[in-house]
């Protein structure tokens, strides 16, 4: 199933290189998302997750907002793939994200 939702990035890293003669390349985005409660008790309030999406030239694409990047983040538009994951949990992919479109007022 696919969500859109607009989600605060509060940073993205890039990561390219080589491990144990292995390559890697990948772009993760820090998504605030909310606390979610558990049986062990109640939750209030928001964490950053890191979800990857891409290889390190999705990093390109956002490279010029480095000296502009807001403090609180930056408001996105995202698409996420929701499906069923091991027992009752759910498990979110990043699709697509980009920065929200300005909206008139």
């Amino acid at each position: 199933m696919k969500l859109n939702s607009q989600v605060i990035c509060t940073g993205i890293k890039e990561s390219k290189g080589e491990y144990e003669g292995r390559a890697f390349s990948s772009t993760t985005f820090h998504l605030i998302v909310d606390v979610a409660d558990n049986t062990a008790g109640r939750s209030i309030g928001a964490v950053t997750r890191p979800f990857k999406m891409g290889d390190a030239e999705e990093f390109q694409k956002w490279q010029h907002l480095g000296k502009s990047w807001p403090a609180s983040g930056l408001l996105c538009d995202c698409i996420f793939d929701m499906v069923a994951g091991a027992g009752n949990d759910s498990k979110l992919t990043l699709l697509s994200i980009k920065p929200a479109s300005a909206k008139a007022v």
